[in-house]
């Protein structure tokens, strides 16, 4: 329970920091950077108030909890987008357009698995920013059976190998920081193995520059902290090596400006997973909004996990 309350926590404390400046350009936040909780802002929401990032990040651990059900998965999306469920305060905002489609592609009677997007426009970040409690749930599944089931599942709004790969490279990174391995280590071996699986597959070439070993030492500036899958998962393994602390890594995360919130709740889920739940700002977390209400759904996806990590 420790580890799945550190990752999601961490996860939806970065979400909540970003969410009040997202948009602003890395220019306005050098400027003004975020140092503490704040609110309002870009969507005039009160402090600790999360995003649809975590807000689908509980849809999938909420239905992952009874087992893996790709209607439920999809049923869960839309209670939310249509009736605000699994939400800070009833309402869904700050939806992405890929999302927006295949959860009503699924409304309209497609399956589960034909609802993501498929074409090169379908590879914003909305799979990698939800796909955090595949790191416990397959924690003991082999390679095959993870890459499958973190294929289909990210494939329910994102279904494009750039957004497979992405989502792939993110769960084996948190599979190797629960197994003990250190934060460097988890992140090479994770960026290695999901090249040499992907080796003959042309989308590989877009995650070209996180397999230089001088990646970290990349500047600032060449560092896109858009809401492009792959620029999302690049900012956050950078904010990630070149940090030492928890509250370093999503502060340098929401930082960077644009996405914010996933930015900062992609770094977040990895950097809670291994620096702990006690490394997270205690102030951050009691702001929060609804923070009892994550944890109860973490405690009962923790129950269906058993995961011994």
């Amino acid at each position: 329970m420790d580890k799945i309350l550190s990752g999601i926590i961490g996860h939806a404390v970065g979400d909540a920091l970003g969410v009040p400046v997202e948009f602003l350009s890395r220019k306005e936040l050098n400027e003004n950077p975020i140092t503490e909780m704040t609110g309002f802002g870009t969507y005039n929401m009160p402090k600790g108030t999360w995003s649809d990032d975590t807000t689908m990040t509980l849809c999938l651990m909420d239905s992952l909890s009874k087992g893996l059900d790709y209607y439920d998965i999809m049923d869960k999306f839309a209670l939310w987008l249509l009736e605000g469920e699994y939400t800070p305060f009833g309402e869904a905002f700050d939806v992405g357009n890929a999302t927006n489609k295949a959860i009503n592609r699924y409304i309209d009677k497609t399956k589960p698995l034909e609802c993501g997007g498929i074409t090169d426009q379908d590879n914003g970040n909305g799979a990698l920013m939800r796909i955090l409690p595949l790191c416990f749930y397959l924690f003991h599944k082999d390679m095959d059976e993870t890459l499958r089931i973190t294929r289909e599942i990210a494939g329910l709004t994102h279904n494009h190998d750039r957004s497979h790969i992405a989502c792939a490279i993110y769960v084996l990174i948190g599979k190797k920081i629960l197994d003990g391995k250190n934060l460097h280590d988890s992140i090479e071996e994770g960026i290695y193995e999901i090249n040499r699986i992907y080796e003959n597959n042309r989308e590989i070439d877009k995650y070209k520059r996180l397999s230089q070993k001088d990646f970290y030492k990349l500047k600032e500036e060449d560092i896109d902290s858009s809401g492009y899958v792959v620029s999302t998962l690049e900012a956050s393994i950078w904010c990630l090596l070149n940090t030492k602390t928890y509250k370093e890594a999503v502060l340098k995360a929401v930082n960077l400006g644009l996405d914010t919130d996933t930015v900062g709740a992609v770094t977040g889920g990895l950097a809670g997973l291994y620096y702990g739940y006690e490394a997270i700002p205690k102030e951050w977390v009691n702001d929060l909004v609804k923070k009892d209400y994550i944890i109860e759904i973490a405690k009962r996806f923790a129950k269906k996990v058993k995961c011994s990590c």
